[in-house]
């Protein structure tokens, strides 16, 4: 039996991303995303949704680009703190020990650390209601070398982590494959 428990985010889980950009004195600043994923194939872009409120919004609206750097086990720590912490009050790349890369195709730094980093333009901008969503056209990849091998599965060699929305909002890992 179901019950009607009306109009709310009940999609589980959702990915965990980390937003880097820079802001309008050029400072580095990096911030957690629950709300995104990809939304195109050709050409490939990626969404974020961003409240108007927080610092990366407005980076965002300025720069007109970011990257999107896929959070993993090895980094849940820094992914909680960075969805804790607005980076107006606090440099989070030097208190987490981050290195901030400047991306090559895009204004925004990605995180040398993280071992997927997408370099985006933004192309969309909806104004939906409490998020602004931001639409990105992936211009480039950084992806670690060890990734590449043909012999591993990427998934399971990352260990990407998952948001629990709803009543939850804890952090967790993927399972392992279950079909092919």
């Amino acid at each position: 039996m179901k019950r009607n428990i009306g109009a709310k985010l009940a999609i589980y889980p959702t990915p965990v991303y980390l937003a880097a950009t820079y802001d309008r004195d050029g400072k580095a600043n990096v911030m957690t995303v629950g709300w995104g994923g990809v939304c195109n194939s050709i050409p490939p872009c990626v969404c974020i949704s961003v409240r108007p409120a927080t610092h990366t919004y407005h980076a965002l609206m300025e720069q007109k680009a970011f990257t999107l750097n896929l959070a993993t086990e090895d980094f849940t720590k820094e992914a909680a703190y960075c969805g804790r912490f607005s980076g107006k009050n606090v440099d989070k790349f030097k208190e987490l020990g981050l290195t901030p890369i400047r991306s090559e195709v895009v204004d925004a730094p990605y995180i040398q650390e993280f071992p997927i980093n997408l370099a985006c333009k933004i192309i969309q901008i909806h104004e939906i209601g409490s998020h602004t969503q931001f639409i990105g056209q992936v211009m480039d990849v950084e992806m670690d070398e060890a990734l590449l091998q043909k012999d591993i599965s990427i998934l399971e060699h990352l260990k990407p982590i998952v948001y629990g929305v709803g009543n939850d909002f804890g952090y967790y890992g993927i399972g392992k494959k279950i079909s092919q």
